[in-house]
Parts: structure tokens; C-alpha cells; sequence
């Protein structure tokens, strides 16, 4: 009886490990900026300058560079500061930003900006999957609404910046 009871238990864990490891979310914005992917690269990848115009990521400290560690802290809805440290898993210049993180099994995301080039523009997409146990208990639905914000705000600064090029 012990045995079964035990081997029942395993079952039930083994199971919400794999359940676990399967549920995933996904997250995904886009807005053609009108400007260059370089003028858009330019601005996404100012790490020190994020504080100046994003509401959300308010501060990244480290500089995007293929296997480098940064700390992203992030606003969520409620105006808490999270500090999320991530690895930049891709630097494509003008095209793609990738940077991973989070605890295997609990919790991971891989957060991707995608750039293309499109007639008017760029094309800017944020795309996220996030993964883990934790999703089943977490309220995301800030999520897609704060990239939106994080995507305007980036137009702004562009424009903001496209700006003060031509005037110099």
C-alpha cells in the first residue's frame, strides 16, 4: 500500500513538473515608427537613456551585447519596481534584440524587439513567451498594455531625437 501511495505522489509531481515546463504565455505588440531601423536601433539599445523616456523598463543597467547580463527593472501596474536580471542571448543590429531570464520550472521569459524595415518606416514588434509553474498564480494582463506603452514612448523618443539631428 505504502508503495502505491508513494508511486502515486511521484506520478502527481512528475506530472505538474512537465505541466509546469508546458504552460506557456505569450505576449505581442507592433507599431510601424515612422524612422530608419537604425534610427530605432539607435534608441533601443541607449541603455543609459531609458530612464529619460520609458515608462516601464525605467532603467536597464548593463549594454546589450550578445551574453552579457543586464538588470532590467520594470514598472508593472501597480507602480512596483521589479528587477528582473536577463541574458542578451541576440544583438542582430537593425533587426533583433533577444534577452532571456527567469527560474527554469517557476518562471522564464524570452523577450525579443524585432525591427523591419516597411514602407512609412519600421516596423516594431515586442514579442515575449513567457513559461513556468508561476503563470497558473500571476496576473499578466499588464503585460501586452505596458509594451504598448514601452512601443509609443519609443516612437516619441525617435521623433524626439530625429528632431534635434536636423536641427544640428
Amino acid at each position: 500500500m505504502y508503495w502505491r501511495v508513494l508511486k502515486f505522489g511521484l506520478l502527481v509531481v512528475a506530472g505538474l513538473a512537465v505541466a509546469s515546463l508546458l504552460t506557456t504565455k505569450t505576449f505581442r505588440v507592433e507599431a510601424v515608427i515612422p524612422a530608419t531601423p537604425e534610427e530605432v536601433w539607435a534608441v533601443l539599445t541607449d541603455t543609459e537613456r531609458y530612464p529619460q523616456w520609458n515608462p516601464v523598463f525605467v532603467e536597464v543597467v548593463g549594454e546589450y551585447e550578445t551574453g552579457a547580463e543586464v538588470l532590467n527593472k520594470v514598472k508593472d501596474a501597480s507602480g512596483n519596481i521589479l528587477e528582473m536580471t536577463a541574458t542578451v542571448r541576440t544583438v542582430a543590429p537593425y533587426r533583433e534584440l533577444r534577452q532571456t531570464g527567469g527560474t527554469h520550472g517557476l518562471i522564464t521569459f524570452d523577450h525579443r524587439w524585432l525591427l523591419e524595415p516597411v514602407e512609412g518606416g519600421t516596423r516594431v514588434i515586442q514579442h515575449e513567451i513567457d513559461r513556468g509553474a508561476l503563470l497558473w498564480f500571476w496576473n499578466s494582463d499588464w503585460i501586452e498594455p505596458a509594451y504598448a506603452r514601452t512601443t509609443e514612448a519609443l516612437a516619441q523618443r525617435v521623433a524626439q531625437m530625429r528632431g534635434r539631428t536636423r536641427r544640428e
